[in-house]
């Protein structure tokens, strides 16, 4: 098969299209699918630049792309939960090869059927970027109706699901993104978009849960914006652990797990009309050096997503 990959660590220049990588034989517990759509996210070129490695310690050559949407061709002894034909998508595990491959090897519980609604594409632009957020809001900060949420780069793929997430919790939704996105996330339902270039976030207060996606200067200028006992959560580093007592708040890192569960859940969502899937661009198997390009720029709103079979 031809799948993407990495035979070391580095920049955009080292991804290299195989197409004599073996077709991996699904385990007892185990389902192959072929690879409709992959989609791209930050991870995938921290991964490919070795970022990640103290953690995850890939093997490699690696294929790169933990988002996926496809078709089951064959499954393991003990997999009675899914057929050959089911339509299904997913976010593998990440310690393992990914989707910018024809075929992609997943555990079964990591697997759900994929929403009737959406397009192979939009289909494998929702598990990790739709459970990060779901994780975030509902597992983690455990968001309740009438909660004052502070959602950073709302126009994200994160972002944009994550204010679609907290609205059908009830909350009330700052988000913080440019002024030619504002109509985007006030579309999504927003309550209050907040044009980062002209105006200051950190002057919000009593805020009960804040959803970091960016870091740095970002994350230490949203503490001041939380109530006492409130919530700040990031997917991008570590919150200090003795400011989160300075201010009398609770801290956390979310690091995206697989979750079928989630999953069925978020096609349930799609398929009533109350999760919308953005596509920010299109790319082939062969072009996933640009899709990287696209998504190491920081402006991409939505989903970037990779094409690989019909």
């Amino acid at each position: 098969m031809k799948a993407v990959q990495i035979n070391d660590f580095g920049d955009r220049s080292i991804l290299t299209l195989n197409d004599d990588v073996t077709i991996p034989t699904p385990a007892t517990s185990e389902v192959l699918i072929k690879v409709k759509s992959a989609a791209v996210n930050p991870v995938d070129w921290k991964v490919r630049e070795g970022y990640l490695q103290g953690m995850l310690n890939h093997e490699l050559p690696l294929t790169l792309g933990w988002d996926v949407s496809g078709e089951i061709v064959e499954v393991g002894d003990n997999v009675t939960d899914l057929k050959i034909g089911d339509a299904v998508y997913s976010r593998p595990d990440i310690a393992k090869n990914g989707s910018y491959a024809e075929y992609i090897m997943v555990v079964s519980d990591e697997v759900a059927i994929k929403p009737k609604s959406l397009s192979w594409q939009e289909a494998a632009g929702v598990p990790l970027a739709a459970l990060t957020a779901w994780q975030v809001l509902y597992e983690i900060a455990n968001l309740k109706a009438d909660d004052r949420v502070l959602i950073h780069a709302g126009s994200g793929a994160v972002g944009q699901f994550a204010i679609q997430l907290a609205k059908l919790r009830g909350a009330y939704v700052y988000t913080t993104t440019s002024s030619k996105n504002t109509n985007l996330v006030l579309g999504l339902g927003a309550d209050e978009a907040i044009d980062y270039h002209k105006e200051d976030f950190s002057e919000l207060k009593d805020i009960d849960v804040v959803f970091d996606t960016i870091g740095g200067d970002t994350l230490a200028n949203s503490w001041k914006t939380l109530k006492k006992e409130g919530c700040l959560v990031s997917i991008i580093e570590e919150p200090n652990e003795t400011t989160a007592a300075e201010y009398g708040v609770s801290a956390y890192f979310c690091f995206v797990q697989p979750s079928r569960e989630q999953l069925d859940k978020l096609t349930e969502l799609a398929d009533a009309g109350q999760l919308t899937v953005s596509i920010d661009s299109e790319f082939e198997l062969n072009d996933v050096a640009k899709a990287h390009e696209r998504s190491e720029s920081g402006r991409a709103q939505g989903k970037i997503i990779i094409n690989v079979s019909e």
